[in-house]
């Protein structure tokens, strides 16, 4: 049984990822830190998982009683925490604060996408959980990479659910502004941006080619839709065979015929991708949940990997379908 302690548990990601790991059958959660909550129930803030689990936050941090520790902390906050802690030398971490996904000589935080990294992530102790826009472009566009075909401009679109905000109230993610409405945010300048690039980059070498990426806010809780498209000279057939090719061995992503709907992955942990040709240009579709594909379903994933779990144990969820 692996023990899991989790820091920053009163956000939304934690209250997922709280959900998957009580009903995972192989983890058990030793401790979930909340300075702000300590001695709470988790359901006082969790309160979808009444009737699932009793567990109380704590401000103690046990770290020599777990063999995970994931953060579900503010960015810049594991950071800190990694630097004024003794951490037990086995202790493995995943982090879901965008952190170290950049990486450098001065980490050993490996990527955390599993489609890109597996083999790496398998043999690794810490890993940095991708970022929810970029796991979903990640996706779109990995294929590409592989056979070196990402050399033009390339145009994206993306709009996100709410919860993409995080669980603090704002301006803009408080009902009576985001209901029945949308807008336009970091336009060509997303944090998310760069490491889409370090990821083509992994792939092909040559990646040099502009990335035009608007964000925006939806009116609906969760889920990342996003469309991608940019000159291409190659068949559709020759391009949907690279999809499936590289996707084959993968548990999570799907390539599909029909021109698919945010519902379908809503409370998964799938991306689903689908593809046209439009004269000269090839457009790709791509969808997650970005509480769980695009934070702690893919969170999950990784501690699988980390324990040489089936990558599937714990992720089996279905869309709600309407």
């Amino acid at each position: 049984m692996i023990k899991v302690g989790i820091i920053g548990g009163a956000g939304y990601t934690a209250g997922e990822l709280i959900r998957l790991l009580i009903n995972h059958p192989d983890a058990k959660i030793v401790f979930v830190n909340s300075g702000s909550n300590a001695g709470n129930k988790i359901t006082d803030v969790h309160s979808g998982l009444y009737g699932e689990t009793d567990l109380t936050f704590t401000d103690e941090l046990p770290l020599n009683e777990v063999d995970v520790l994931f953060f579900c902390t503010a960015h810049g906050d594991t950071r800190k925490f990694m630097e004024v802690n003794q951490l037990p030398e086995n202790l493995k971490i995943i982090d879901l604060s965008m952190d170290y996904r950049m990486e450098s000589d001065d980490h050993d935080f490996i990527y955390g996408l599993p489609e890109l990294n597996r083999k790496r992530i398998i043999r690794g102790n810490r890993v940095a959980n991708p970022g929810c826009f970029a796991t979903c472009i990640e996706l779109a566009l990995l294929p590409l990479a592989k056979n070196l075909m990402l050399n033009n401009e390339i145009h994206i679109n993306a709009i996100t659910g709410s919860t993409g905000a995080g669980v603090k109230p704002s301006s803009t993610s408080h009902f009576s502004w985001r209901n029945n409405n949308m807008s336009i945010y970091k336009a060509f300048d997303h944090q998310h941006v760069p490491e889409i690039v370090q990821s083509l980059t992994t792939l092909q070498n040559s990646f040099s080619a502009p990335i035009n990426f608007i964000p925006y806010r939806g009116d609906f809780p969760r889920g990342i839709f996003a469309t991608l498209y940019m000159d291409c000279a190659v068949e559709l057939n020759e391009v949907r065979r690279m999809y499936e090719e590289y996707y084959d061995d993968h548990s999570f992503t799907f390539i599909v015929d029909k021109n698919p709907d945010l519902k379908q992955v809503v409370n998964t942990n799938k991306c689903l991708l689908h593809l046209e040709k439009h004269g000269s240009k090839l457009l790709i579709i791509s969808m997650i949940d970005n509480l769980l594909k695009g934070a702690s379903g893919q969170a999950v994933h990784n501690m699988n990997l980390l324990f040489g779990l089936q990558e599937k144990v714990g992720l089996n969820l279905k869309p709600s379908g309407f």
